[in-house]
């Protein structure tokens, strides 16, 4: 806004009870105070979440370099990384400690700060409690009472008066920290994975001091104490308002009486959900509704204005497209929109709105499988559509131009082909697309008809508009020979992307039996009548959606899988619990520790993993959801470029991944960067 930046800490949020929201826009400013007026340069949030770019348990380069992309791109509230207030602490190997953070945060503002001036930067502050982990730190837990976590089960320790006043002088600490290195406020985490929420909590709390007679008092001496460490700087609060566990935990109109409690400390409330017992319903993947929580920010906030309280709040929970945000907004559900997914498909988003090219945003599906970091494998951050997300210091996310154009031809047009034709043509390449189908998309497409899986269509959609906007020459239902191939070779460069197939059958077959692979059904084929068998020795979605597929055609299925668990891949994504209750609604049987031996004209045939014993499954058709294979109809040159499941079948990621890289290196590029 062109303002001076001033001394100390700048921000606290000021609004009028009766704001009218009926015109307002993401991109519209957040007015904020302090000596002046001060706004945050749009309504949209970049919240709070785990990354796994740390250094030990510090902030690292890769920290600032992510942030920093975001504030370019227009974000107006930007929360880091959640820090642990007190060493009792440690919930994941690379979780940042507050008292290590102080260099870290200073170089996060200076990085922001060098692409946006006015971008509000908090820094997250809380404490796992008995919702954390022993792995690391090989020490007791912390938490009011002595429930089990409900993963590992550990029992943590009931906390004691010198505990209690040790994490709130932790979080005392740890904000004047973050402020006195620039920061311009902080968000105490009353959310999911909070000691604090534990305490507010008749499922985790049952103490008899004053501490369980006033389940507030907790959070309230923390907030007066934060408030008074950091004066005028902000303090937002993440409040989860809905434990979903009414039998005795937070419901909605108590999660609201809460915001209205607290609101005299804080100048923002993002409000969540989340217990305990339901650690995926922060963050849930597609197969819950986009924006399931905005009617929670409405409540929040209705009572919030009925109190007089001018406390703005932010509406969270799975708003990935911006129509959806925007009518949050105006329709008066909130104030401001936490758009944290969104904005790692798309780091541009707000800018891309600003500009009116809202079709050229890159969606996000909400598919978790590289955006939930917190486990065992300790992965670096990252998103299926755009792989640089998390890697912005080793992984290009602006493409450059090219000296000398060429001509280009991409032959297979599912996800890999079509990045590399995007890439390829937003480097000013004559690029051809050659698709031996009657459409693009490949096993993508086919993937989204399983139940629940539409949105994945969406990522198909954007690549195909933008490989026409971008002037693409696309050839459908074209087989490329190796003549062909010979021939694109002599004109130009060629990037092969023919996709997978399935692979072999690790059972035999006789007799009269159908045996379909996923793909087919997912593509409409018609099943005989009577019982089918879902055969999953993968353990991912495909085979969960297949079931609720066909047990909503009417079908009575089968799941047969090897694991110990169905769908045990699927606890990556956080679907794994919620996929189980489904499943049993829809009346699929569930078979786990059997090997698939034989399909015949009696049933399936499966072997105890553990006895060996032989039993059958009565089956007129068995679907086979087993491993993909490149597909070999075409034996390129060992030199040429291919990418995608034509090298191995893998994820969605790797397909971009690969498509952008091999777009971005066969030919030379030059010095100007392009926005993508």
């Amino acid at each position: 806004m062109g303002l001076e930046p001033l001394n100390g800490p700048r921000w606290a949020v000021v609004f009028t009870v009766n704001q009218d929201t009926e015109n307002m826009k993401l991109t519209d400013a957040l007015p904020l105070t302090s000596t002046g007026l001060v706004v945050a340069p749009s309504r949209v949030m970049f919240g709070p979440h785990e990354t796994n770019l740390g250094q030990a348990r510090m902030f690292s380069h890769r920290h600032v370099a992510y942030y920093a992309r975001r504030a370019a791109g227009g974000a107006g509230i930007i929360v880091t990384e959640e820090a642990s207030v007190h060493a009792s602490d440690w919930p994941y190997e690379r979780a940042p400690l507050a008292s290590a953070c102080g260099p870290g945060w200073a170089a996060i503002v200076a990085g922001v700060r060098a692409v946006s001036t006015d971008a509000v930067l908090l820094a997250a502050l809380g404490h796992s409690g008995g919702q954390g982990t022993s792995h690391w730190s090989q020490g007791v837990l912390w938490a009011p009472s002595p429930v089990p976590e409900v993963a590992s089960r550990e029992v943590p320790k009931v906390m004691e008066q010198a505990d209690i006043t040790a994490v709130i002088s932790g979080f005392a600490a740890a904000a004047t920290l973050a402020v006195s290195n620039g920061m311009d406020g902080v968000e105490i985490n009353v959310g999911q994975f909070s000691l604090l929420r534990q305490f507010l909590s008749g499922l985790t709390n049952m103490r008899a001091d004053e501490y369980g007679s006033d389940r507030l008092r907790m959070v309230r001496e923390v907030l007066i104490a934060v408030r008074a460490a950091v004066g005028p700087a902000v303090v937002a609060l993440r409040l989860s308002v809905d434990e979903m566990a009414p039998w005795a935990g937070i419901v909605p109109d108590a999660g609201a009486a809460l915001a209205v409690e607290f609101a005299a400390l804080v100048d923002l409330i993002t409000v969540v959900r989340g217990s305990i017992y339901t650690g995926w319903a922060t963050r849930p993947d597609m197969q819950v509704a986009q924006g399931f929580a905005i009617d929670l920010a409405r409540q929040v906030r209705t009572a919030l204005h009925e109190a007089g309280s001018p406390v703005p709040v932010v509406a969270q929970g799975s708003i990935v497209d911006w129509q959806q945000a925007e009518w949050a907004i105006t329709d008066g559900a909130a104030d401001a929109v936490e758009m944290t997914r969104a904005q790692l498909a798309d780091a541009e988003l707000v800018q891309k709105l600003r500009a009116g090219v809202a079709a050229q945003i890159r969606p996000c599906v909400l598919c978790n499988q590289m955006c939930k970091v917190r486990d065992n494998r300790n992965p670096i951050i990252s998103c299926v559509v755009d792989p640089s997300t998390g890697h912005e210091t080793d992984e290009p996310f602006v493409v450059l131009p090219a000296r000398i154009p060429h001509m280009v031809t991409v032959v297979g047009g599912g996800v890999a082909g079509m990045e590399a034709a995007r890439t390829l043509a937003l480097q000013g390449h004559s690029v051809t697309l050659v698709e031996a189908s009657a459409g693009l998309g490949g096993v993508l497409v086919t993937a989204s008809h399983g139940a629940q899986r539409t949105q994945l269509g969406v990522i198909a959609i954007y690549l195909e508009s933008e490989c026409f906007r971008l002037g693409v020459s696309i050839e459908l239902n074209r087989t490329v020979t190796p003549a062909d191939l010979h021939r694109m070779r002599t004109d130009g460069v060629v990037i092969v992307a023919t996709g997978g197939r399935p692979g072999e059958l690790p059972f035999e077959v006789e007799g009269d039996v159908t045996v379909v692979d996923a793909t087919e059904v997912l593509k409409g084929a018609v099943l005989a009548q009577g019982p089918v068998v879902v055969w999953d020795p993968i353990g991912g979605p495909i085979a969960i959606s297949v079931a609720e597929l066909l047990a909503g055609h009417g079908h009575h299925v089968t799941l047969v899988t090897p694991d110990m668990l169905v769908g045990e891949k699927l606890a990556l994504s956080g679907d794994m619990a919620p996929s189980q209750v489904r499943l049993h609604g829809a009346g699929v049987v569930l078979v786990k520790r059997a090997l698939g031996r034989r399909a015949h004209g009696g049933g399936f045939d499966v072997e105890d993993r553990f006895s060996g014993m032989l039993s059958t499954i009565a089956a007129t058709s068995v679907i086979t959801c087993g491993h993909r294979v490149p597909n070999d109809d075409m034996d390129p040159d060992e030199h040429l470029a291919q990418v995608g499941d034509r090298v191995a079948p893998r994820t969605i990621h790797e397909a971009i991944l690969e498509g952008r890289r091999a777009a971005s290196s066969q030919l030379s590029a030059g010095v100007a960067p392009v926005p993508h």
